[in-house]
């Protein structure tokens, strides 16, 4: 029984690192990783600071974050609007809260 729930906790992982791979490829396909980066400021926040300061409460408001764009919360450079759909702002910003420290 105990190998089974190993065997069973081993494919979750694997699902969930497929899924976490798979989010960072669309903020790369979609250019996010061109302002951002997972553990450092580039133009934008590290992708870990936006995680650590956000909860998953506050992820409908992430989502028109990344759609509309916005300006003044992480200092003076602006975060122009992003072309993605409702479901790819959601995949981003999943992957981004699923990043905390």
């Amino acid at each position: 029984m105990k190998a089974i729930y190993v065997a069973m906790m081993a494919a979750a992982g694997i699902v969930m690192a497929g899924q976490v791979h798979a989010d960072e490829a669309l903020a790369k396909a979609k250019n996010c990783m061109s302002c951002h980066a997972l553990d450092k400021k580039l133009v934008g926040p590290a992708y870990k600071d936006v995680a650590a300061k956000y909860k998953a409460a506050d992820a409908a408001k992430l989502v028109e974050k990344v759609k509309k764009g916005g300006s003044g919360v992480w200092g003076p450079v602006p975060m122009p609007p992003n072309n993605v759909t409702d479901d790819e702002a959601k995949k981003l910003v999943t992957w981004v809260l699923s990043l905390k420290k």
